[in-house]
């Protein structure tokens, strides 16, 4: 019904910077609250930074000043621009999204299928 697609990890150098996207696709009538989540080996998911449809945003304490998230409406697609990073950063992360589905008009929850993000020292 709604499918989240992610792009843009890989294996980065410590310092490094990486940028992640997310694109909505399939029966979309809108998008509220968008986000991103990581998952280390051994660790429970946690939120990283989110977006709501007005475009404010809120983050993680160990990610501030590190990860801008952004999104393009008219492209159903969400953003995480990682800089600085760190080997803790290492993880697979997850888009989310809160959609409004067209037929029937309800609430979806939707999760991508995660993305590798490994930060070398």
């Amino acid at each position: 019904q709604v499918q989240l697609v992610e792009s843009g990890g890989g294996l980065v150098q410590a310092g490094g910077s990486l940028r992640l996207s997310c694109a909505a696709s399939g029966s979309i009538f809108s998008i509220n609250g968008m986000g991103w989540y990581r998952q280390a080996p051994g660790k429970q998911r946690e939120l990283v930074a989110g977006i709501t449809g007005g475009g404010s945003t809120n983050y993680a304490d160990s990610v501030k000043g590190r990860f801008t998230i952004s999104r393009d409406n008219a492209k159903n697609t969400v953003y995480l621009q990682m800089n600085s990073l760190k080997p803790e950063d290492t993880a697979v992360y997850y888009c989310n999204a809160v959609v409004i589905t067209t037929t029937p008009r309800v609430f979806y929850d939707s999760w991508g299928q995660g993305t590798q993000v490994t930060v070398s020292s």
